[in-house]
Protein backbone atom coordinates (compact mmCIF):
# COMPACT_ATOMS: atom_id res chain seq x y z
CA UNK A 1 0.00 0.00 0.00
CA UNK A 2 1.42 3.46 -0.87
CA UNK A 3 2.46 5.69 2.01
CA UNK A 4 -0.16 8.33 1.09
CA UNK A 5 -2.92 5.71 1.31
CA UNK A 6 -1.66 4.63 4.72
CA UNK A 7 -1.80 8.23 5.98
CA UNK A 8 -5.31 8.75 4.57
CA UNK A 9 -6.56 5.61 6.26
CA UNK A 10 -4.99 6.70 9.58
CA UNK A 11 -6.61 10.14 9.30
CA UNK A 12 -10.02 8.56 8.63
CA UNK A 13 -9.50 6.27 11.61
CA UNK A 14 -8.73 9.28 13.84
CA UNK A 15 -11.83 11.28 12.83
CA UNK A 16 -14.44 8.77 14.03
CA UNK A 17 -13.23 8.38 17.68
CA UNK A 18 -12.72 12.14 17.87
CA UNK A 19 -16.34 12.68 16.82
CA UNK A 20 -17.67 10.07 19.29
CA UNK A 21 -15.71 11.35 22.29
CA UNK A 22 -16.29 15.05 21.55
CA UNK A 23 -19.24 15.54 23.97
CA UNK A 24 -17.51 13.66 26.77
CA UNK A 25 -13.93 14.90 26.52
CA UNK A 26 -14.23 18.39 25.05
CA UNK A 27 -17.37 19.90 26.59
CA UNK A 28 -17.39 20.42 30.36
CA UNK A 29 -20.47 22.08 31.84
CA UNK A 30 -20.41 23.63 35.31
CA UNK A 31 -24.08 23.77 36.45
CA UNK A 32 -23.29 25.86 39.53
CA UNK A 33 -21.48 28.65 37.70
CA UNK A 34 -23.48 28.08 34.49
CA UNK A 35 -20.36 28.04 32.37
CA UNK A 36 -19.09 25.84 29.56
CA UNK A 37 -15.40 24.97 29.25
CA UNK A 38 -14.01 23.79 25.92
CA UNK A 39 -11.08 21.40 26.34
CA UNK A 40 -9.80 21.14 22.79
CA UNK A 41 -6.50 19.64 23.90
CA UNK A 42 -8.32 16.42 24.87
CA UNK A 43 -9.65 16.12 21.32
CA UNK A 44 -6.10 16.53 20.04
CA UNK A 45 -4.86 13.77 22.35
CA UNK A 46 -7.57 11.37 21.14
CA UNK A 47 -6.86 12.15 17.50
CA UNK A 48 -3.11 11.70 17.91
CA UNK A 49 -3.53 8.45 19.86
CA UNK A 50 -5.93 7.00 17.28
CA UNK A 51 -3.78 8.16 14.37
CA UNK A 52 -0.69 6.53 15.92
CA UNK A 53 -2.64 3.37 16.72
CA UNK A 54 -3.86 3.10 13.14
CA UNK A 55 -0.32 3.45 11.82
CA UNK A 56 0.89 0.77 14.21
CA UNK A 57 -1.99 -1.54 13.26
CA UNK A 58 -1.27 -1.15 9.56
CA UNK A 59 2.43 -1.78 10.18
CA UNK A 60 1.60 -4.91 12.18
CA UNK A 61 -0.72 -6.13 9.40
CA UNK A 62 2.02 -5.62 6.82
CA UNK A 63 4.53 -7.50 8.97
CA UNK A 64 2.03 -10.31 9.46
CA UNK A 65 1.48 -10.59 5.70
CA UNK A 66 5.23 -10.68 5.15
CA UNK A 67 5.55 -13.38 7.81
CA UNK A 68 2.95 -15.51 6.02
CA UNK A 69 4.87 -15.17 2.77
CA UNK A 70 8.07 -16.24 4.50
CA UNK A 71 6.27 -19.19 6.11
CA UNK A 72 5.07 -20.32 2.70
CA UNK A 73 8.65 -20.44 1.44
CA UNK A 74 10.65 -23.70 1.66
CA UNK A 75 12.25 -24.37 5.04
CA UNK A 76 15.77 -24.12 3.64
CA UNK A 77 15.08 -20.57 2.40
CA UNK A 78 13.86 -19.25 5.75
CA UNK A 79 16.42 -17.22 7.71
CA UNK A 80 17.10 -18.56 11.22
CA UNK A 81 17.67 -15.52 13.40
CA UNK A 82 18.13 -17.28 16.73
CA UNK A 83 17.41 -20.43 18.62
CA UNK A 84 14.42 -20.00 20.94
CA UNK A 85 15.70 -22.56 23.43
CA UNK A 86 18.96 -20.67 23.76
CA UNK A 87 17.13 -17.44 24.57
CA UNK A 88 14.42 -18.77 26.88
CA UNK A 89 16.56 -19.70 29.90
CA UNK A 90 18.53 -16.39 30.07
CA UNK A 91 15.29 -14.42 29.62
CA UNK A 92 13.59 -16.30 32.47
CA UNK A 93 16.66 -15.79 34.66
CA UNK A 94 16.61 -12.03 34.04
CA UNK A 95 12.86 -11.87 34.80
CA UNK A 96 13.32 -13.74 38.08
CA UNK A 97 16.18 -11.44 39.10
CA UNK A 98 14.08 -8.37 38.33
CA UNK A 99 11.14 -9.83 40.26
CA UNK A 100 13.38 -10.59 43.24
CA UNK A 101 14.82 -7.06 43.27
CA UNK A 102 11.46 -5.34 42.71
CA UNK A 103 10.47 -4.67 46.38
CA UNK A 104 13.85 -3.03 47.07
CA UNK A 105 13.54 -0.63 44.13
CA UNK A 106 10.04 0.77 44.64
CA UNK A 107 7.77 1.98 47.44
CA UNK A 108 5.60 -0.22 49.66
CA UNK A 109 2.52 0.99 47.78
CA UNK A 110 3.91 -0.28 44.49
CA UNK A 111 4.80 -3.60 46.14
CA UNK A 112 1.25 -3.91 47.47
CA UNK A 113 -0.16 -3.33 43.97
CA UNK A 114 2.16 -5.98 42.57
CA UNK A 115 0.99 -8.44 45.24
CA UNK A 116 -2.57 -7.89 44.04
CA UNK A 117 -1.46 -8.41 40.44
CA UNK A 118 0.29 -11.67 41.36
CA UNK A 119 -2.85 -12.78 43.18
CA UNK A 120 -4.84 -12.32 39.97
CA UNK A 121 -2.15 -14.19 38.04
CA UNK A 122 -2.79 -17.13 40.34
CA UNK A 123 -6.56 -16.81 39.93
CA UNK A 124 -6.25 -16.50 36.16
CA UNK A 125 -4.11 -19.63 35.94
CA UNK A 126 -6.65 -21.51 38.05
CA UNK A 127 -9.59 -20.46 35.88
CA UNK A 128 -7.50 -21.23 32.80
CA UNK A 129 -7.69 -24.90 33.81
CA UNK A 130 -11.49 -24.84 33.69
CA UNK A 131 -12.11 -22.46 30.78
CA UNK A 132 -8.94 -22.64 28.71
CA UNK A 133 -7.90 -26.28 29.04
CA UNK A 134 -11.24 -28.05 29.60
CA UNK A 135 -13.49 -25.59 27.74
CA UNK A 136 -16.03 -25.26 30.59
CA UNK A 137 -17.38 -21.70 30.89
CA UNK A 138 -17.39 -20.87 34.62
CA UNK A 139 -18.90 -17.51 35.65
CA UNK A 140 -19.00 -18.32 39.37
CA UNK A 141 -15.28 -18.80 39.94
CA UNK A 142 -15.25 -16.12 42.63
CA UNK A 143 -17.23 -18.49 44.87
CA UNK A 144 -14.17 -20.72 45.35
CA UNK A 145 -12.10 -17.60 46.01
CA UNK A 146 -14.55 -16.68 48.78
CA UNK A 147 -14.47 -20.22 50.22
CA UNK A 148 -10.69 -20.02 50.61
CA UNK A 149 -10.76 -16.55 52.17
CA UNK A 150 -13.52 -17.38 54.65
CA UNK A 151 -11.90 -20.73 55.47
CA UNK A 152 -8.84 -18.94 56.83
CA UNK A 153 -10.87 -16.20 58.51
CA UNK A 154 -13.28 -18.57 60.29
CA UNK A 155 -10.68 -21.19 61.22
CA UNK A 156 -8.50 -18.50 62.74
CA UNK A 157 -11.43 -16.83 64.49
CA UNK A 158 -12.82 -19.97 66.13
CA UNK A 159 -9.83 -22.30 66.40
CA UNK A 160 -6.78 -20.05 66.18
CA UNK A 161 -5.42 -21.87 63.11
CA UNK A 162 -2.52 -20.05 61.49
CA UNK A 163 -1.84 -19.16 57.88
CA UNK A 164 0.37 -22.09 56.90
CA UNK A 165 -2.14 -24.62 58.20
CA UNK A 166 -5.09 -22.81 56.62
CA UNK A 167 -3.43 -22.51 53.19
CA UNK A 168 -3.85 -26.17 52.12
CA UNK A 169 -7.14 -26.48 54.04
CA UNK A 170 -8.61 -23.55 52.12
CA UNK A 171 -7.48 -25.08 48.83
CA UNK A 172 -8.94 -28.51 49.60
CA UNK A 173 -12.24 -27.07 50.88
CA UNK A 174 -12.58 -25.05 47.67
CA UNK A 175 -11.81 -28.21 45.65
CA UNK A 176 -14.61 -30.04 47.49
CA UNK A 177 -16.99 -27.19 46.63
CA UNK A 178 -15.79 -27.46 43.03
CA UNK A 179 -16.77 -31.12 42.97
CA UNK A 180 -20.15 -30.26 44.50
CA UNK A 181 -20.66 -27.74 41.68
CA UNK A 182 -19.45 -30.22 39.06
CA UNK A 183 -21.99 -32.96 39.78
CA UNK A 184 -25.16 -30.97 38.88
CA UNK A 185 -23.65 -29.52 35.70
CA UNK A 186 -22.19 -32.70 34.18
CA UNK A 187 -24.74 -32.68 31.35
CA UNK A 188 -24.65 -28.92 30.75
CA UNK A 189 -22.58 -27.08 28.18
CA UNK A 190 -22.16 -23.54 26.86
CA UNK A 191 -24.63 -20.88 27.99
CA UNK A 192 -26.54 -23.22 30.32
CA UNK A 193 -23.34 -24.12 32.17
CA UNK A 194 -22.44 -20.44 32.46
CA UNK A 195 -25.84 -19.58 33.96
CA UNK A 196 -25.65 -22.37 36.56
CA UNK A 197 -22.11 -21.44 37.63
CA UNK A 198 -23.15 -17.79 37.85
CA UNK A 199 -26.00 -18.79 40.13
CA UNK A 200 -23.63 -20.86 42.27
CA UNK A 201 -21.36 -17.86 42.75
CA UNK A 202 -24.27 -15.67 43.78
CA UNK A 203 -25.58 -18.33 46.20
CA UNK A 204 -22.23 -18.44 48.00
CA UNK A 205 -22.10 -14.64 48.23
CA UNK A 206 -25.68 -14.34 49.52
CA UNK A 207 -25.12 -17.09 52.10
CA UNK A 208 -22.05 -15.28 53.41
CA UNK A 209 -23.93 -11.99 53.44
CA UNK A 210 -27.12 -13.18 55.18
CA UNK A 211 -25.99 -16.00 57.50
CA UNK A 212 -24.76 -13.62 60.17
CA UNK A 213 -24.23 -16.28 62.87
CA UNK A 214 -21.80 -18.11 60.59
CA UNK A 215 -19.92 -15.42 58.66
CA UNK A 216 -20.77 -12.22 60.59
CA UNK A 217 -22.68 -11.00 57.55
CA UNK A 218 -21.87 -7.74 55.75
CA UNK A 219 -19.72 -6.61 58.70
CA UNK A 220 -17.11 -9.17 57.72
CA UNK A 221 -14.28 -10.61 59.77
CA UNK A 222 -11.34 -8.43 60.75
CA UNK A 223 -8.07 -8.97 62.56
CA UNK A 224 -6.94 -11.85 60.36
CA UNK A 225 -3.20 -12.38 61.01
CA UNK A 226 -0.63 -12.02 58.28
CA UNK A 227 1.70 -14.93 57.44
CA UNK A 228 4.34 -15.55 60.06
CA UNK A 229 8.05 -16.12 59.50
CA UNK A 230 9.34 -18.59 62.10
CA UNK A 231 7.68 -16.63 64.91
CA UNK A 232 9.50 -13.36 64.13
CA UNK A 233 7.77 -10.04 64.68
CA UNK A 234 7.64 -8.18 61.35
CA UNK A 235 6.90 -4.51 60.80
CA UNK A 236 4.27 -3.47 58.26
CA UNK A 237 6.84 -2.86 55.53
CA UNK A 238 8.62 -6.14 56.26
CA UNK A 239 5.28 -7.97 56.16
CA UNK A 240 4.50 -6.48 52.75
CA UNK A 241 7.89 -7.52 51.35
CA UNK A 242 7.56 -11.00 52.89
CA UNK A 243 4.07 -11.41 51.43
CA UNK A 244 5.39 -10.31 48.03
CA UNK A 245 8.04 -13.04 48.01
CA UNK A 246 5.45 -15.53 49.24
CA UNK A 247 3.10 -14.58 46.39
CA UNK A 248 5.97 -14.78 43.91
CA UNK A 249 6.80 -18.30 45.10
CA UNK A 250 3.14 -19.34 44.91
CA UNK A 251 2.85 -17.98 41.36
CA UNK A 252 5.96 -19.89 40.26
CA UNK A 253 4.55 -23.04 41.88
CA UNK A 254 1.20 -22.48 40.13
CA UNK A 255 2.90 -22.00 36.76
CA UNK A 256 4.91 -25.21 37.15
CA UNK A 257 1.87 -27.19 38.32
CA UNK A 258 -0.50 -25.96 35.61
CA UNK A 259 2.13 -26.47 32.91
CA UNK A 260 2.65 -30.02 34.15
CA UNK A 261 -1.11 -30.62 34.16
CA UNK A 262 -1.51 -29.23 30.66
CA UNK A 263 1.06 -31.64 29.22
CA UNK A 264 -0.04 -34.65 31.26
CA UNK A 265 -2.53 -37.35 30.39
CA UNK A 266 -5.36 -35.51 32.14
CA UNK A 267 -4.42 -32.32 30.28
CA UNK A 268 -4.75 -34.12 26.94
CA UNK A 269 -8.11 -35.46 28.11
CA UNK A 270 -9.22 -31.89 28.90
CA UNK A 271 -8.12 -30.81 25.42
CA UNK A 272 -10.19 -33.64 23.89
CA UNK A 273 -13.20 -32.62 26.00
CA UNK A 274 -12.81 -29.01 24.92
CA UNK A 275 -12.59 -29.81 21.21
CA UNK A 276 -15.41 -32.36 20.92
CA UNK A 277 -17.23 -33.89 23.87
CA UNK A 278 -18.87 -36.65 21.78
CA UNK A 279 -15.54 -37.70 20.25
CA UNK A 280 -14.00 -37.56 23.72
CA UNK A 281 -16.54 -40.09 25.02
CA UNK A 282 -16.10 -42.22 21.91
CA UNK A 283 -12.38 -42.52 22.68
CA UNK A 284 -13.18 -44.04 26.06
CA UNK A 285 -12.45 -41.00 28.23
CA UNK A 286 -14.57 -40.82 31.37
CA UNK A 287 -16.29 -37.48 30.93
CA UNK A 288 -17.53 -37.38 34.53
CA UNK A 289 -14.09 -37.78 36.09
CA UNK A 290 -12.46 -35.34 33.67
CA UNK A 291 -15.03 -32.59 34.30
CA UNK A 292 -14.93 -33.04 38.06
CA UNK A 293 -11.13 -32.99 37.99
CA UNK A 294 -11.17 -29.71 36.04
CA UNK A 295 -13.54 -28.05 38.53
CA UNK A 296 -11.59 -29.43 41.50
CA UNK A 297 -8.15 -28.35 40.26
CA UNK A 298 -9.38 -24.91 39.24
CA UNK A 299 -11.15 -24.40 42.57
CA UNK A 300 -8.08 -25.56 44.51
CA UNK A 301 -5.98 -22.66 43.21
CA UNK A 302 -8.81 -20.21 43.83
CA UNK A 303 -9.10 -21.44 47.41
CA UNK A 304 -5.40 -20.93 48.09
CA UNK A 305 -5.59 -17.50 46.45
CA UNK A 306 -8.49 -16.68 48.80
CA UNK A 307 -6.36 -17.59 51.83
CA UNK A 308 -3.59 -15.32 50.54
CA UNK A 309 -6.12 -12.53 49.94
CA UNK A 310 -7.40 -12.78 53.51
CA UNK A 311 -3.83 -12.71 54.81
CA UNK A 312 -3.01 -9.65 52.70
CA UNK A 313 -6.05 -7.54 53.61
CA UNK A 314 -6.50 -8.92 57.20
CA UNK A 315 -10.24 -8.41 56.57
CA UNK A 316 -12.87 -10.19 54.48
CA UNK A 317 -16.52 -9.48 53.77
CA UNK A 318 -18.94 -10.60 51.02
CA UNK A 319 -18.52 -7.33 49.08
CA UNK A 320 -15.07 -8.52 47.98
CA UNK A 321 -16.53 -11.51 46.10
CA UNK A 322 -19.05 -10.12 43.63
CA UNK A 323 -19.67 -11.18 40.05
CA UNK A 324 -17.32 -8.44 38.83
CA UNK A 325 -14.39 -10.39 40.27
CA UNK A 326 -15.37 -13.41 38.20
CA UNK A 327 -15.72 -11.19 35.14
CA UNK A 328 -12.24 -9.71 35.64
CA UNK A 329 -10.67 -13.15 36.03
CA UNK A 330 -12.49 -14.39 32.92
CA UNK A 331 -11.25 -11.31 31.01
CA UNK A 332 -7.72 -12.22 32.04
CA UNK A 333 -8.10 -15.72 30.58
CA UNK A 334 -9.78 -14.57 27.35
CA UNK A 335 -7.48 -11.63 26.66
CA UNK A 336 -4.37 -13.62 27.47
CA UNK A 337 -5.41 -16.51 25.25
CA UNK A 338 -7.44 -19.48 26.47
CA UNK A 339 -5.14 -22.33 27.36
CA UNK A 340 -2.02 -20.15 27.17
CA UNK A 341 -0.08 -19.87 30.44
CA UNK A 342 2.24 -16.98 29.35
CA UNK A 343 -0.75 -15.12 27.92
CA UNK A 344 -2.72 -15.39 31.17
CA UNK A 345 0.26 -14.10 33.17
CA UNK A 346 0.78 -11.06 30.94
CA UNK A 347 -2.96 -10.33 30.73
CA UNK A 348 -3.33 -10.46 34.53
CA UNK A 349 -0.42 -8.07 35.05
CA UNK A 350 -1.80 -5.76 32.35
CA UNK A 351 -5.42 -5.72 33.52
CA UNK A 352 -4.53 -5.13 37.18
CA UNK A 353 -1.59 -2.75 36.79
CA UNK A 354 -2.90 -0.68 33.87
CA UNK A 355 -5.81 0.97 35.77
CA UNK A 356 -3.44 1.84 38.64
CA UNK A 357 -0.87 3.49 36.40
CA UNK A 358 -3.60 5.31 34.48
CA UNK A 359 -4.68 7.21 37.59
CA UNK A 360 -2.95 10.29 36.15
CA UNK A 361 -5.77 10.41 33.60
CA UNK A 362 -8.19 10.97 36.50
CA UNK A 363 -11.75 10.73 35.12
CA UNK A 364 -10.63 9.22 31.84
CA UNK A 365 -8.60 6.25 33.05
CA UNK A 366 -11.52 3.80 32.75
CA UNK A 367 -12.28 5.20 29.28
CA UNK A 368 -8.66 4.57 28.26
CA UNK A 369 -8.80 1.13 29.87
CA UNK A 370 -11.97 0.22 27.96
CA UNK A 371 -10.50 1.53 24.70
CA UNK A 372 -7.43 -0.66 25.23
CA UNK A 373 -9.68 -3.71 25.70
CA UNK A 374 -11.69 -2.91 22.55
CA UNK A 375 -8.51 -2.49 20.49
CA UNK A 376 -7.19 -5.72 21.93
CA UNK A 377 -10.26 -7.70 20.92
CA UNK A 378 -10.30 -6.01 17.50
CA UNK A 379 -6.72 -6.72 16.49
CA UNK A 380 -5.90 -9.80 18.64
CA UNK A 381 -9.17 -11.74 19.10
CA UNK A 382 -7.24 -14.89 20.00
CA UNK A 383 -5.57 -13.17 22.94
CA UNK A 384 -2.13 -11.73 23.58
CA UNK A 385 -0.42 -15.09 23.32
CA UNK A 386 -2.85 -17.65 21.91
CA UNK A 387 -2.14 -21.29 22.63
CA UNK A 388 -0.35 -23.41 20.02
CA UNK A 389 -3.70 -24.93 18.97
CA UNK A 390 -5.08 -21.47 18.16
CA UNK A 391 -1.97 -20.48 16.23
CA UNK A 392 -2.22 -23.63 14.11
CA UNK A 393 -5.87 -22.93 13.32
CA UNK A 394 -4.92 -19.48 11.99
Amino acid sequence: MPFSAVIKQAVRAALWPSFLTFPLLVIKINPYERTVAWRWQNLLYVALATFSGSLLAQTAAALKARKKLRAAAPAKDRPQLFDKTAVRLPALSVLLLLAAAFPWLVSSYQVSIMITALLYVMLGLGLNIVVGMAGLLDLGYVAFYAVGAYSYALLNLHFGIGFWTALPIGGFLAAIFGIFLGFPVLRLRGDYLAIVTLGFGEIIRLVLENWTEFSQGPSGISGIPRPGFFGMELSLQQSVIYLYYLMLGMVVFTILATNRLQHSRIGRAWAALREDEIACRAMGIDKTKIKLAAFAFGAFWAGMAGVLFAAKTTFVNPASFTFMESAIILCIVVLGGMGSIPGVIIAALTLILLPEYLRTLADYRMLAFGAALVLMMRFRPGGLFPAARMRRQK
